[in-house]
């Protein structure tokens, strides 16, 4: 016999707040054990560090608690650790360059960064009320995400840097990557547009093999997204970007439509369009050489575009072992741009497997509860954009990862939240924003149902529909009961 009864609805940030506090004595507990191994010392400014990384997560758990109080309450801790356990291993390559006589100064850098990306997070939860606003500019941040994708290309605003021409200038001494921001913008067009037509995509075309085929003329959508990531990789030397724009692409199509044939269709023309890139443009080439043949002593001199760096960050991740050698004990700044693209090996080679293990399963449960907000929420266009905000940490960190450790090409993409690197930080603060803004949405109690009008009432007056009769309509209060039936 079923029971009804009574429970109130947990906003879960009672938890929130104990995990944040568990991951900020995790991150000062790594930073003061850095500065013991290589100084002997704690570092003067410890106290100083540590209460402003707190006041930062203690400052967001606030507004969350106060904007967005139905929100996931595992994200918000998951990002501090993450980006804390990079500040830390930041401050630790500054330490070696500093003691080889270098500037040393990135780890300021980086936690200036991170003030801006926490800023960024706030105004995204205190101005956008409702995720489903987004829809209303599903092509205004098409023309906005294409235009961020030639910005570097525009004489002199664009810089390039290591062959890449992805950075553009701010000011004297400051560069942005506006690549970073596009990621954004463009899942929220790719949600907005696969929701409109996501019917048409799913049900018509023919079936081949067992495979249902879209229509020649439904391929406009894939086709187009696959020739502007080749442009890019052809104009600005970025495979990186090229493979992020058209993998998150695909994955919401695939969620939108549920149809094996956009992934095949995807990964053909992917295949293709890698392969020919190989053959036609000289750096392309050099990445596949350098992973397929990274121990060759021909490839591993050649300067530039040699295997050096690859095969030094293998060997620092195998003297790490196990367990590691330890926080400042082992020497990750021999590897070039071990703060940066390599910083995925800075951190196998102090943290050993196990350690990287731990990162790759926070990362692994950031993007599960994405794609929970995802099912959770109830309109189709919150649950395409947070799927394919989801996938876009999931895959960066799979592209990321698979380079360092010669699983595939090495890319160039930074590691969400560790990597040194400012646009990169924002950019995955804002999509940390828009998660929890989704994931309230989807945890939110219900409202109760009206109560039945007695017969001699008065008729009810029009109910409004749409998106926006919805946004108006007064939500649940915190700790308002709900219905659970227990069987």
């Amino acid at each position: 016999m079923a029971i009804v009864s009574q429970q109130r609805a947990r906003t879960g940030r009672g938890a929130e707040l104990g995990l944040l506090a568990l991951a900020l004595v995790l991150v000062v507990g790594a930073y003061a054990q850095v500065s013991l191994a290589v100084t002997g010392e704690l570092p003067a400014n410890l106290a100083t560090r540590a209460g402003g990384l707190a006041v930062l997560a203690l400052g967001a758990h606030m507004l969350v608690r106060w904007k967005a109080p139905y929100a996931d309450p595992v994200l918000l801790p998951i990002v501090v650790a993450l980006n804390g356990i990079g500040l830390t291993m930041i401050y630790r390559i500054d330490l070696a360059t500093t003691a080889r006589g270098g500037d040393g100064g990135d780890a300021d850098r980086q936690l200036m960064w991170t003030l801006v990306g926490v800023v960024a997070a706030v105004a995204v939860l205190w101005f956008l009320r409702d995720h489903r606003m987004l829809r209303r500019y599903t092509y205004t941040a098409m023309v906005a995400g294409l235009v961020l994708l030639v910005l570097p290309l525009v004489p002199g605003l664009g810089v390039s840097i290591n062959g890449a021409r992805i950075w553009i200038h701010l000011g004297s001494a400051l560069s942005f990557q506006p690549g970073e921001l596009a990621k954004i913008v463009l899942a929220i067009f790719f949600a907005g547009y696969l929701v409109t037509n996501r019917d048409t995509l799913a049900l018509a075309g023919p079936k081949v093999l067992g495979l249902q085929l879209p229509r020649a003329r439904d391929l406009g959508p894939i086709l187009l997204a696959w020739g502007v990531s080749l442009a890019v990789l052809v104009l600005e030397r970025d495979l990186g970007t090229s493979l992020l724009f058209f993998g998150l692409f695909v994955a919401m199509l695939y969620v939108a439509t549920e149809r094996l044939s956009w992934v095949l269709i995807g990964l053909a023309l992917f295949a293709g369009g890698a392969l020919t890139a190989a053959a036609l443009f000289p750096h392309v080439g050099a990445r596949f050489d350098v992973w397929l043949n990274a121990l060759d002593p021909e490839v591993y001199n050649r300067s530039p575009g040699g295997s050096g760096q690859v095969v030094q960050g293998l060997f620092g991740m195998a003297s790490g072992g196990l367990t590691g050698t330890g926080w400042g004990y082992g020497y990750p700044q021999l590897v070039p741009y071990a703060n940066s693209d390599f910083i995925v090996a800075s951190l196998g080679e102090e943290l050993g497997l196990t350690g990287l293990l731990a990162i790759l399963l926070l990362y692994l449960t950031l993007a599960q509860r994405g794609m929970r907000a995802a099912i959770g929420v109830r309109d189709g266009f919150g649950k395409l954009l947070a799927s394919g905000l989801a996938f876009v940490l999931a895959f960066q960190v799979f592209v990321v990862v698979g380079g360092v450790t010669r699983l595939i090409p090495l890319t160039g993409l930074t590691t969400p939240f560790l990597a040194l690197g400012g646009s990169s930080l924002v950019s995955n603060w804002i999509i940390l924003a828009l998660l929890l803004r989704i994931s309230d949405a989807a945890r939110r109690p219900a409202p109760p149902a009206p109560e039945p009008a007695p017969e001699d009432a008065a008729p009810a007056a029009p109910v409004e529909v749409g998106d926006d009769a919805a946004r108006r309509r007064p939500g649940p209060a915190d700790g308002q009961a709900t219905e659970v039936v227990q069987l």
